[in-house]
C-alpha cells in the first residue's frame, strides 16, 4: 500500500548512479542551477531481489486502506483484503496521523511497541512499525538503522507466520 504509486528506476540505475547524480545535483544547486537527475527519495532501485519480485509478478501497488478490521484491511468502498501482518514503513518522515484511527495506546506520544524486534504495536499485534525513530529500533530513522530494524522485523514476522502455519497444520 502506498500513498502514491511507486516509481521503479531503470534496471541499469544502481547506487553509484544515484550517488553521482546526487553529487551533481548538489553542485548545480550550489552554483545556482538545477539538475533534476535520476531518482529521488522513495524511488526504487531495481536491485536483484526487486527484479526477481517483478519477474514473479509479486510487485503490486495498491492505494492506502482506510481501516483495519478483524481480518485485515478495508478501503473506503468497504472492499477488504485479509492480512496476517502489516509492516508499516514510514520512509523519511515519522508522521503518525495515519495511525490515529487504530486508537493505539501511546508512550511519549508514540504508539507502544514491543516484541522480539521492538516494532510490534502492543495494541495491534498484526502491525509492525519500521523506521519511526529510536522507539522502534536503534537509529531506525537512519538508512542503516532502518535496514537493521527491517531485517529483524522480517525475520520475526516470517518466524511467526511459519509457527502459525505449523500450529494450523497440527490442529487440523
Amino acid at each position: 500500500m502506498t500513498a502514491r504509486p511507486p516509481r521503479f528506476l531503470p534496471d541499469d540505475v544502481d547506487g553509484r548512479v544515484l550517488f553521482t547524480t546526487a553529487t551533481r545535483r548538489v553542485q548545480a544547486q550550489h552554483e545556482g542551477g538545477d539538475h533534476p537527475g535520476v531518482g529521488g527519495l522513495g524511488d526504487i532501485v531495481m536491485v536483484p531481489s526487486v527484479r526477481d519480485a517483478r519477474k514473479r509478478g509479486a510487485l503490486e501497488a495498491l492505494p492506502m486502506f482506510n481501516r483495519l478490521d478483524a481480518t485485515g484491511m478495508v478501503w473506503a468502498d468497504d472492499t477488504g483484503r485479509d492480512s496476517d501482518v502489516i509492516i508499516w514503513c514510514t520512509g523519511f518522515r515519522p508522521a503518525l496521523r495515519h495511525l490515529s484511527p487504530l486508537h493505539l495506546s501511546t508512550a511519549d506520544g508514540h504508539p507502544r511497541t514491543g516484541g522480539p524486534a521492538g516494532t510490534q504495536a502492543t495494541d495491534e499485534p498484526r502491525l509492525h512499525l519500521v523506521g519511526y525513530g529510536d522507539w522502534t529500533g536503534a537509529a531506525s530513522a537512519t538508512l542503516i538503522g532502518a535496514g537493521r530494524t527491517a531485517r529483524d522485523t522480517a525475520r520475526v514476522v516470517l518466524q511467526q507466520l511459519d509457527d502459525g502455519q505449523r500450529s494450523e497444520a497440527i490442529s487440523d
